[in-house]
């Protein structure tokens, strides 16, 4: 029998342990934590329960995909939000995103005005024909230079995708609106980018976030963590906790195993469900197979970070939206902040946007009169001796930007200050420690550039036998795309 070893226990990692352990495969994933799920991470305190990574689920069908593939359907509802999200503008708009797409234009046409659906509506029209352009040939297939070329011989697919503009750019063909501007700019920070280099190719994100809706897992989003490691022992898989990998051993150019603080663990192919950067830096001994992709990784934009603040509330609001994004009034500057400028280094944002998830979940929350809230700015990475990252283990400066984003809520209408039980901080330099992610980057490599989307680091390395699963690999960042990853591996594992 085969055997395999998954280096980390995030989503990527026990979606792919799952489909090779029902494929007949000896899995063994090791994870450096106590607890499952990765970036897909957990806080709980006094009755109050936070997600504290992705907070969305989007393309469910894609979640499905693994278990039906795997036995059939696992115990894990999900529920569809009739609101998608709430925008409050710079000028005090605010628009509840239906999170139905057919009800979209009108909605837009009566919070900002007529007109304002008709362009969305040509915009998406565009999205989707992009999505029908991409998707089977990148996002659920290996990539690499064939593929490039593949598509460059395709004029029509050219055009249509436009590696040439940002998604900015393409946003300013048929958004004369600022406000739906400024919305299509956030889509690129889902996937850690700046609007202004990300690839028009990114206008794929709120196309299918609003073509399958927005949806909600009922005890909180940590339970999918719990649902994959659920069936990929019921399949066979070895997961073991609190086992750290120091390195993964080769000989003659492939894989032997893993050096772990427990012993080394032989295996015939390795999957890194780790931050790519990590893995070629730190896990595999210097080689001439592995030097040009470690160069390619140092020559790319990392993603931006996240500052977090969990907050446990007194009392109920029952216009509290499940979703929420506060916009500030620059939204540039922010950018700046977190990515540097040649002039200036990166900094915390002195206006940033707010994110703000507050779930109507029972199971979230310790009675009926209290909220738990999760708040999230786009933040520079944590680190030293480079302009492009920020210190956030400074003394101080973790609790007064804390107090900062707080007071930048209250300013757009969501003042909370004389509800708050307690606060919870998780810094970027929190989430470096957490999830060994460098710098604390959420999505490994950003998205800036023409070709950035399509040139992350491949599913299948260098080195024989070995590969890479998850947000900082092909096709990226988010729970769809981690679980197409496992997906594209088991193809590729079991074609060896």
């Amino acid at each position: 029998m085969t055997r395999a070893v998954v280096v980390g226990a995030g989503v990527g990692g026990l979606a792919a342990a799952a489909r090779l352990s029902h494929g007949g495969y000896d899995v063994t994933v090791l994870e450096q934590s106590a607890d499952l799920g990765g970036k897909l991470g957990i806080a709980r305190r006094d009755g109050f329960v936070f997600d504290t990574g992705p907070s969305l689920v989007t393309m469910p069908h894609v979640l499905r995909a693994v278990f039906d593939d795997t036995g059939g359907p696992a115990d894990l509802p999900l529920e569809r939000l009739p609101v998608a999200c709430r925008y409050r503008f710079p000028d005090s708009t605010v628009l509840n995103m239906p999170g139905h797409a057919e009800r979209i234009p009108d909605a837009l046409d009566a919070a900002l005005g007529a007109g304002a659906g008709e362009q969305w509506s040509a915009f998406s029209a565009r999205a989707e024909r992009i999505w029908d352009a991409t998707h089977a040939a990148f996002l659920e297939s290996s990539i690499g230079p064939g593929e490039l070329i593949t598509l460059g011989r395709r004029v029509g697919d050219v055009r249509t995708i436009a590696p040439w503009s940002s998604l900015r750019g393409l946003g300013a063909r048929y958004l004369t609106d600022p406000r739906l501007r400024m919305m299509l700019d956030r889509y690129a920070t889902y996937t850690g980018s700046d609007p202004r280099r990300a690839p028009a190719a990114l206008a794929t994100v709120p196309h299918v976030e609003q073509r399958w809706g927005s949806w909600h897992v009922p005890g909180g989003l940590h339970r999918i963590a719990e649902a994959l490691a659920d069936r990929a022992r019921l399949c066979g898989t070895d997961i073991r906790t609190s086992v750290t990998v120091t390195g993964i051993a080769t000989e003659g150019g492939r894989v032997r195993g893993v050096h772990t603080t427990a012993g080394t663990v032989d295996a015939d192919v390795v999957i890194a469900n780790a931050d790519a950067e990590q893995v070629y830096r730190d896990l595999l001994p210097p080689s001439r197979r592995t030097a040009l992709t470690r160069r390619r990784i140092g020559a790319t934009t990392p993603s931006l970070s996240g500052f977090v603040v969990l907050l446990a509330l007194r009392g109920r609001d029952p216009d509290t939206p499940h979703h929420r994004i506060l916009f500030p009034e620059h939204y540039d500057d922010e950018f700046d902040a977190v990515f540097g400028t040649r002039s200036r280094a990166a900094h915390p944002a002195a206006d940033p946007t707010v994110y703000v998830s507050a779930p109507n979940d029972p199971a979230l929350r310790p009675n009926e009169d209290s909220e738990a809230w999760f708040v999230l700015v786009n933040a520079a990475r944590h680190g030293r001796g480079s302009r492009a990252l920020v210190d956030w283990d400074a003394p101080g400066l973790a609790e007064t930007y804390a107090d900062r984003i707080l007071s930048i809520m209250a300013a757009r209408g969501v003042d909370v200050r004389d509800r708050v039980l307690w606060r919870q901080i998780l810094s970027p330099a929190d989430l470096e420690r957490r999830t060994m992610t460098p710098g604390g980057s959420i999505y490994g490599t950003s998205s800036n550039g023409a070709l950035a989307a399509f040139l992350r680091p491949a599913n299948r390395s260098p080195v024989d036998g070995l590969f890479l699963v998850g947000g900082s690999s092909h096709p990226g960042g988010g729970l769809p795309l981690v679980t197409l990853s496992a997906e594209i591996v088991d193809r590729m594992v079991r074609s060896r």
